[in-house]
């Protein structure tokens, strides 16, 4: 069995005793929470390596923990992968703004979730062990790779961890114009069920975070009819 920790977040005990199956013969340990509280107790306590989160809980929903998570800073790169029944692109979109790294619709094939776990977490490593030159820069904006810390003019921002891949693939190639498909394949290892809307609510939120003026992005520009590129202020 590997060390990863995967917490599986669901009211529903068959789901609950589906997914550790699968994800037990796959060879992660698994923790359990029914509810939102203890979800939330059991991360801070126990810092899972992923959270499998459903949204529709009986006390804290699915968005209120991930909004959370994210604002805390000991905890905001934790991999989240919602899990839920609700299936229209705006209740994706919300729960990737927020700060979801990926979103399986329900009823899905567990295979499928496993895969999307191994791929998220193969990622996570592969980070941990880069080899090639760990500081990438452009304008005042600074990435250390092995430390996971992005510095803007001297101060840290909080990245999630979708966030992080997705600003290292585009500090690495500077000026590549990437399509939102290169952009998740390359940085996420995944085609988030090909909604190319899902790479627009992390850029959306990377700007946020980075640039000085939204209505004008110097770091991340739009190419029109294409997709993103890294530039650098003037």
């Amino acid at each position: 069995m590997t060390h990863e920790r995967i917490l599986v977040v669901d009211d529903d005990h068959a789901v609950v005793r589906l997914m550790r199956a699968y994800l037990q013969s796959a060879e992660y340990e698994v923790l359990v929470a029914y509810n939102g509280k203890t979800a939330l107790h059991t991360i801070r306590r126990e810092r899972p390596d992923l959270v499998l989160l459903d949204l529709m809980l009986p006390d804290l929903d699915g968005w209120e923990i991930t909004r959370t998570v994210r604002s805390d800073p000991y905890l905001a790169t934790l991999p989240i992968i919602m899990v839920t029944a609700r299936v229209t692109d705006v209740d994706k979109i919300l729960g990737l703004e927020l700060g979801a790294d990926d979103y399986v619709t329900k009823p899905y094939n567990p295979r499928e979730v496993v895969a999307r776990v191994r791929a998220r977490l193969r990622i996570q490593r592969d980070m941990q062990h880069l080899t090639h030159p760990l500081r990438l820069h452009v304008g005042e904006l600074i990435m250390d790779v092995d430390l996971r810390r992005v510095m803007l003019a001297g101060n840290e921002i909080e990245l999630t961890a979708t966030e992080f891949d997705l600003l290292r693939v585009l500090l690495q190639h500077p000026g590549y114009v990437w399509t939102r498909g290169e952009l998740i394949r390359t940085a996420l290892g995944s085609d988030f069920d090909g909604i190319d809307r899902t790479v627009d609510s992390h850029i959306r939120n990377l700007r946020r975070k980075i640039e000085p003026d939204l209505k004008r992005p110097t770091y991340i520009q739009t190419v029109y009819g294409v997709g993103y590129r890294l530039g650098a202020p003037v």
